[in-house]
């Protein structure tokens, strides 16, 4: 293709990519299948690799996260993010609706749900996302861009050209929430309390990928900083940012007075349990931007605005019974069996006891009644036993020694509170572990999701990942949904993933601790499956970044039988076992102009990812660092360079332009 076809073919793509996004995760009233969205990203994708100049930071293959960062710098907010007061019953309400009133005369509300989540800033200029940040102190917070990018709900581009900062929660899902907590819980990590600790978490990481995987949405609330002279009131400004491609809420109602807002609030304790997403309260504001301006702000809070919080609930009921569940990783977790009770607006029968210590720490006890409640609203857990109401009948818990799936025996590792089977052949692991050995990050192999997965694994047909391979044409027609074209297609593709590069293979063995950066690491490292499973522990952590306990893990698992025959049957069965990526640091050209020499990279370069343009550098010899120092030797700026390039040229550090760059790579 030539270039001027692929640039209007590129924008052709990012046109359509961002009408199906909006549609689908602002409106929610998607009009195309997710194969075809797909089929259009990976286009667009091809395309960009091979005309790296067509890429810009706004392109929607960009949502992936790029690079880790350092740290994150700081951002004065021009209006500060203010915090609201709060009400917690009629009365409160009531007196904030007489001050309002006795201030500023007649007016009218605006009611919002009150998400659960992260406040954050987005500001566009000529309708490009350009900067995102937290809400900090309220007047300085932190940029938080790259990983806002991740965030799918986020326009990259408005409807507009327009100059405007604009203001929201970031939240988590309640689905996202849950799995994410089951996987920590899996990998003995301690759990997020609720989704607004994960959504921070989420946007505080330095490694964008991680904040991409979270699922994470948006909800805009409130125009910042503009120049929007035409708009009077409040309701006037979220309608404004529908207009624009924002994602605002729309529940939202215009009350009359202070009755119809203590309505609006009654019809959500009800109906706040069938919503995906949490709220904790009702955000009430005055709607008029001039009544607003009147009535002011305090130090901390404004005026004009209260948050009404609804209370926790707990309930009582008994606990009949304690069940054991495998997970994925092999973690072993205890799961109270209660009397069916109401909380939050569902029926609870079940909540999570996390582990023996924790059931140990509240001496709960079979036959207990207990308090119950929903960690964030969502999770039931066991607050505590009622003591009082024993009658000496009840039974004391322990955990068993050996797993109640397999058989195996149960292991702690060190500095672990989770009980851990680690036979990969547990058949109540073997489900979960092969849904992650197919995944995209791992051995990616097209056709098999966890519908067919879970087909496979019902009809006795895998109950390995070595299985996977073993597989043929007549099996897989008699499964629902499978003809012959989906068979081929299937077959195909699992003999293309035997080529996969090592990586793959280990990060799809789901070792605990190895995550899919971790896994590329030990396979350029050791370049091949019996080198790594040789490794002892104080071998493994020679390795930059790889610690203590991802150490110990892996030679844990790599100990057990279990393990040892399943790579054996791989390797039987034509899987590759090697790494086929680039040896970054056996191939570092020392006779280069570069080598030994510290790099920084900062601004947008148009002809490389700055991913890519590391990646080079480094086979080169030069070390590239994230931050500016009087150990840096180069910078490379490319457009739109801040403040690193300002600091090199107050340390009078030598500063390269992209042409240069690309001189030094044709050499």
């Amino acid at each position: 293709m030539q270039f001027e076809d692929a640039q209007k073919r590129v924008e052709e793509l990012r046109q359509l990519l961002t009408r199906y996004g909006y549609e689908y995760y602002v409106l929610d009233q998607p009009t195309v299948p997710d194969s075809e969205y797909d089929k259009l990203m990976q286009e667009l994708i091809k395309l960009e690799e091979q005309f790296p100049e067509l890429r810009t930071t706004n392109s929607p293959s960009q949502r992936v996260g790029g690079e880790a960062l350092e740290g994150f710098k700081k951002v004065e907010h021009e209006i500060p993010m203010l915090s609201l007061g709060n009400a917690f019953n009629e009365s409160d309400l009531r007196d904030f609706d007489r001050r309002v009133r006795q201030a500023i005369g007649e007016t009218s509300y605006v009611c919002e749900l009150k998400i659960d989540g992260l406040a954050v800033s987005l500001r566009y200029e000529n309708g490009q996302f350009v900067q995102g940040s937290t809400r900090g102190d309220g007047t300085v917070g932190e940029d938080i861009t790259t990983n806002l990018r991740t965030v799918r709900s986020i326009p990259l581009q408005l409807n507009e050209e327009v100059t405007i900062e604009v203001r929201g929660e970031v939240f988590m899902p309640k689905k996202s929430f849950i799995k994410l907590n089951q996987e920590r819980e899996e990998n003995g990590e301690d759990l997020f309390a609720n989704p607004r600790n994960a959504a921070a978490g989420s946007l505080r990481q330095l490694d964008p990928k991680v904040a991409a995987s979270r699922n994470l949405d948006v909800f805009l609330y409130a125009i910042g900083e503009n120049n929007l002279d035409h708009l009077q009131r409040h309701s006037e400004g979220l309608d404004y940012l529908d207009r624009l491609g924002l994602k605002t809420n729309k529940e939202r109602r215009i009350c009359q007075t202070i009755d119809e807002v203590l309505q609006y609030i009654e019809e959500w304790k009800e109906k706040r349990p069938h919503l995906p997403y949490e709220i904790d309260g009702i955000v009430i504001k005055v709607d008029r931007y001039d009544q607003q301006e009147a009535l002011g702000t305090t130090v901390k809070s404004p005026r004009w605005a209260i948050a009404y919080k609804f209370p926790a609930e707990e309930v009582m009921t008994k606990l009949t019974n304690i069940e054991l569940s495998v997970g994925r990783t092999g973690v072993v977790t205890p799961t109270a069996i209660l009397d069916p009770v109401r909380v939050a607006g569902t029926t609870v029968q079940r909540a999570s006891l996390h582990n023996e210590d924790l059931i140990k720490e509240k001496d709960i006890r079979i036959g207990d009644y207990v308090i119950i409640r929903k960690a964030g609203d969502i999770i039931p857990e066991v607050v505590q036993s009622v003591v009082e109401k024993r009658t000496g009948e009840e039974v004391p818990f322990s955990m068993p020694t050996h797993c109640p799936a397999c058989g195996s025996e149960l292991i702690r590792l060190e500095e672990e509170v989770a009980l851990r089977c680690i036979n990969p052949k547990c058949p109540a692991q073997i489900r979960e572990g092969l849904i992650h050995f197919v995944s995209r990050n791992a051995m990616n192999i097209e056709g098999l999701g966890e519908k067919v997965i879970t087909q496979l694994f019902d009809n006795h047909l895998v109950n390995d990942v070595a299985d996977i391979y073993k597989l043929e044409r007549d099996q897989l027609l008699q499964l629902e949904r499978m003809g012959e074209k989906s068979v081929q297609n299937l077959l195909t593709a699992i003999e293309t993933s035997k080529d996969n590069s090592l990586e793959r293979l280990l990060f799809g063995l789901g070792i605990r601790h190895v995550g899919a950066k971790a896994a590329k690491i030990l396979a350029e490292h050791y370049g091949d499956i019996d080198s790594l499973m040789k490794a002892g522990e104080e071998d493994l952590q020679v390795i930059d970044e790889i610690g203590e306990k991802m150490a110990n893990s892996i030679v844990t698992y790599f100990q057990a039988p279990e393990v040892e025959e399943l790579i054996t049957e791989l390797k039987d069965l034509g899987v590759n076992v090697t790494y086929k990526g680039p040896h970054i640091k056996n191939a570092v050209n020392v006779k280069s102009p570069v080598a030994g020499k510290t790099i920084v990279l900062t601004g947008k370069l148009e002809v490389l990812s700055r991913n890519k343009a590391k990646e080079k550098l480094e086979l080169l010899g030069a070390k590239v660092t994230g931050s500016v120092s009087k150990k840096t030797d180069i910078v490379i700026a490319g457009s739109e360079a801040g403040s690193k390039l300002t600091k090199a040229q107050d340390l009078g550090i030598e500063i390269w332009n992209e042409e240069q760059l690309q001189a030094l790579f044709n050499q």
